[in-house]
């Protein structure tokens, strides 16, 4: 079905010789009224689109349908787009010390907890929450038609003045000036790095390490490992954006983009991805973001999420090959693990993850590694259609 996000394209479908169903998306459509009341939408789409009760059942009684934004929510049902940082993080004011809870992302998290997190109870919550997902979704797969996507997942807690911190955004900003889309979790630590290092593809290394000093420097008596709590935390971030601004020019060539969710509310989500897939549903949102790096998935240090997705990309790759739908091919990709000490001591995946993989495809794949310049080449060496099943 054709997808339509724009009154220009709106208006060319209506003047079209031959009708052809279609799915209009957050299109305001109030001064509209007379196109729409001269066609009809038998098996369209109205989402999110703002329009008359008289439009609305006009396209109802025609065979369409029409789901409007929900004026019980701060949230939109349906969106045609990505969400940009501009847009969660309205009302923030960097001279207030309240920081991030002036902004509409914390806003819609305090909602989404007093409705109950997705409460399953609630027909109205469940449904406009997964609505509003399934709109991100389509949103995202639109962003990364074409793309080379690389995900970088970590922990959290992963503080600025971290070694891996800074590595991780070495990692990414090559990678982004080779030409892969960098995507994370989208919140704080390991996650942040990886859009720091992206938003820092077009400058240098030497503004890439003052943008660090800027950001590691924390309040006297700062709790370890969260310093995404720290009262500025918000604010460090906005000052090394406004320090080092982007050109139009250069932010397209700093593309990235951040999937974090609500059931993390707490947790801000980071203010240098250029892009932010949010989700409600921290299910679909976890195995979308592995599903989507096709190009392979760096493990940086973390704690329980991060293994848990060690073993969710591990499945993905596990059962590839025996997938035998010829127009649903599906790909093995490489999965390092950045940490031997982490990953071998700390936290001992690696034994048990290479012992799984032994005798399948990818147990090629597998990486163990602590040098930046091993995993960039590893990324970049790899060819999908070798690993491309059923061949």
């Amino acid at each position: 079905m054709k997808e339509i996000d724009s009154l220009q394209d709106f208006k060319k479908w209506a003047k079209a010789p031959k009708y052809e169903p279609a799915a209009f998306q957050s299109l305001n459509l109030k001064h509209h009224e007379k196109i729409i009341l001269n066609n009809s939408f038998k098996g369209s789409l109205f989402l999110g689109c703002k329009m008359g009760k008289k439009a609305a059942g006009h396209i109802s009684k025609t065979g369409g349908m029409v789901i409007l934004n929900q004026k019980d929510f701060l949230f939109k049902t349906h969106r045609a787009f990505l969400y940009s940082p501009d847009e969660l993080f309205k009302g923030f004011n960097i001279n207030s010390s309240k920081g991030y809870k002036q902004t509409y992302d914390y806003k819609v998290y305090k909602e989404y907890v007093k409705t109950g997190m997705d409460n399953p109870n609630s027909i109205l919550v469940s449904l406009n929450s997964r609505l509003h997902d399934h709109s991100i979704t389509d949103a995202l797969q639109e962003m990364i038609e074409g793309r080379n996507v690389v995900a970088i997942m970590g922990g959290h807690s992963m503080e600025r003045q971290s070694p891996f911190y800074k590595k991780i955004a070495l990692i990414s900003r090559t990678l982004t000036r080779k030409g892969f889309l960098m995507v994370s979790g989208g919140g704080p630590g390991a996650m942040e790095a990886t859009h720091l290092g992206t938003y820092f593809a077009t400058k240098s290394k030497k503004e890439l390490n003052q943008a660090i000093d800027i950001l590691k420097i924390r309040p006297l008596n700062a709790i370890a490992g969260k310093e995404y709590a720290d009262r500025d935390w918000l604010h460090r971030a906005w000052k090394v954006k406004t320090k080092f601004p982007l050109s139009k020019d250069k932010l397209k060539k700093s593309i990235s983009i951040g999937i974090p969710t609500y059931l993390y509310g707490h947790e801000p989500p980071t203010l240098f991805a250029t892009h932010i897939a949010k989700y409600f549903a921290n299910s679909v949102r976890e195995d979308g973001l592995l599903t989507i790096a096709k190009n392979g998935v760096i493990f940086a240090p973390g704690s329980a999420g991060t293994i848990q997705e060690i073993f969710q990309d591990a499945t993905q790759n596990h059962y590839a090959p025996y997938n035998d739908k010829k127009k649903n091919k599906k790909q093995v990709s490489p999965m390092i693990l950045f940490g031997k000490k982490r990953w071998q001591d700390e936290k001992p995946v690696w034994n048990l993850i290479t012992t799984v993989a032994k005798g399948n495809v990818y147990d090629e794949l597998l990486y163990l590694t602590d040098d930046v310049k091993t995993i960039v080449k590893t990324i970049v060496n790899y060819n999908p259609k070798d690993y491309l099943f059923p061949k």
